[in-house]
Formats: C-alpha cells, structure tokens, sequence
C-alpha cells in the first residue's frame, strides 16, 4: 500500500496578480526539470496543504499547488470583512490556472484534484483540453442540485444525525427548509457574532463527516475562526450560485476528455460525495480508469484513495 512520499519544501513561492484586485499564492517543489503537474485544492475555500505535494514523486515531478482566490494565502482573505466575492468563481479560478501556467512557462501539466478539486479540474480540462496531459481525479463532486441538496440539505443527516444537528443549531427554526440560502444570509451579515459560530458551525459539519473516522487535527483546523469564515462563505458562495455551471454540464461535457490519460479514484462509503456521482461520471466517460475503493470514505488520506492516488501518479510519471 503506497504512503505519501516524505516531507519536501517548495524551491519557489510567490503571489501571482490575476486580476480584480485578486492575488493568487502559488509554490513550486520536487524537480524543477521534472513533469509539471498542478493539484488543485478542495472546498472551495479549504486552501492547499503541504501533504499536497507528496502525491508525486518529487524526483520525477514539478509541482505546482496554489491557493485559489479567497482563500489560504492568496489576497484578500474571504475572512475579511469587506470581502467581495463577486470576482471568486469557478470560471475565474479556471482563467487563474491558465494565468499560472503561462506565468510557470508550462505548455502542458497533469492536473489532479479532489472534491471541489475534482470540479475544477473538470470544468479546466472540459475549457482547455490541449493543455492537460493526465487527469487524477478523486472524490468527485459535480455541484449538481442533488449532490449539494444529498449533504446540505438533509440527506446526510440520515448517516450523522448527532452531527446534523450541530449544523442546522445556528438556523432559525422556520428557515431549516433552505439550508443554503439561510446560511448565505448568516454568513454575510456583518456582525462577527452571528457570522463565525455559523461559519464554524457549517466547516464542523463537513470537517467532521469527510473522514470515514472523525480527525481531530482536521476539525481543529476547520474551525479556526478565520478559516472557518472563508471556507464556509466560499463553499455557500459556490452552492448559491450552483458552481456557475448548468445542472450535470461537467458530466454532460465528459467526452471532450476522452483523449486525456484519466483515473478516477471514489470511496464506497464516501459521505461527502456519495459514489453515484463518480458512476455517472465513468458512465459518460468510459475511457477513464475507474477505480472504486472497497473499504474508503472520502479523505485522500484514506489508505486505499492515497494508494490509487499515488499509483496513477507514478505510472503518469513513466
């Protein structure tokens, strides 16, 4: 069973000027004459993490994570409270990554991405196809209506009803009908006593049901009031204007990959991104390799993703 390869540090680091008043952070480590590869981070909102990295063997690979607008260490933080997120979406962040790549002198990367990461990889290599190389896709999720109604809305409730109700706690009785739309109205009211216990609310929710067992260290880190605030008002801001995608395009556009190297890696016990998604996807896309994980829920720390993660990695690397 292949583990995260060790612990490396970028060789280069910097912000990237994208536009509307926007300022990406990006890093590049491994081999600077290695293949380039991107990994795109979830959410949206979560940020990249330096465990990132070690899905690609640092002696065969340049690689390329970045924080996507808003979020981690790209400016201005969605915490703040002037945040404007009209210029933070998916369609933006897709010209960012093209923005990046010129910026990096890179003709062609294999992008990888899971979650919210695998959307956006999607939407990139459905937009750009001649600039991807492989896809590595893993946790998928589409922000069809069904896959944002199955974990906000009350689907997952029937899997976590303990959690669940820490959830809808900050909501208003009478408005637990519209999840969503409720949260979206807490989390841009200006006042820091109504908008960070529901931002910490909504990022425990999800920090808490992503692992097939609860990580502290994750919920620890979720639940910081300033990641919790930028996180939670990204991830309502995507979900209220349904990803800026038509309901099901990302599947429905699928064939414009088929000439792409693919793997897509899901967990059956997945909570988060149930694996009806990832089916419809392998459905639509049959060139893909789909790997269904027996034993796994929806983290790429889980054993068996990062196994399949890391083993389409290396043989992408060849």
């Amino acid at each position: 069973m292949r583990d995260f390869y060790p612990e490396l540090e970028p060789f280069e680091s910097g912000l990237l000027e994208v536009g509307d008043g926007q300022q990406i952070h990006y890093e590049v480590s491994g081999n600077p004459d290695g293949k380039p590869a991107v990994y795109l981070h979830g959410g949206p909102g979560a940020g990249s993490s330096p465990d990132q990295r070690r899905v690609f063997d640092p002696a065969e690979y340049r690689i390329v994570l970045f924080d996507q607008r808003g979020c981690g260490r790209s400016l201005p933080h969605a915490s703040a409270p002037e945040a404007d997120l009209s210029a933070v979406t998916t369609w933006h962040i897709v010209a960012d990554i093209e923005a990046l790549r010129s910026h990096l002198g890179i003709d062609t990367w294999l992008v990888c991405g899971g979650s919210w990461g695998s959307a956006l990889a999607l939407a990139y290599a459905e937009k750009h196809p001649e600039r991807v190389s492989e896809l590595v896709l893993r946790g998928i999720f589409t922000l069809r209506h069904s896959e944002v109604d199955w974990f906000y809305e009350g689907g997952a409730a029937h899997v976590y009803p303990d959690l669940w109700e820490g959830f809808v706690e900050p909501v208003p009785e009478d408005q637990r009908d519209r999840l969503v739309e409720a949260y979206s109205r807490l989390l841009n009211n200006p006042d820091p006593a109504v908008h960070v216990p529901a931002a910490k609310a909504w990022s425990r929710w999800e920090s808490s049901t992503v692992t097939l067992l609860q990580d502290a260290a994750m919920i620890a880190q979720f639940t910081e009031d300033a990641f919790a605030v930028a996180f939670a008002r990204i991830e309502n801001h995507f979900f209220m204007n349904d990803g800026w995608f038509g309901d099901g395009q990302l599947i429905a556009e699928a064939a414009r990959l088929k000439d792409i190297p693919s793997v897509i890696v899901q967990g059956r016990y997945d909570m988060c991104t149930p694996a009806t998604t990832a089916w419809d996807l392998h459905r639509a896309w049959p060139e893909a390799e789909f790997r269904m994980i027996a034993d796994a829920g929806h983290s790429l720390k889980e054993p068996g993703i990062l196994d399949a993660v890391i083993e389409a990695t290396d043989r992408f690397a060849r």
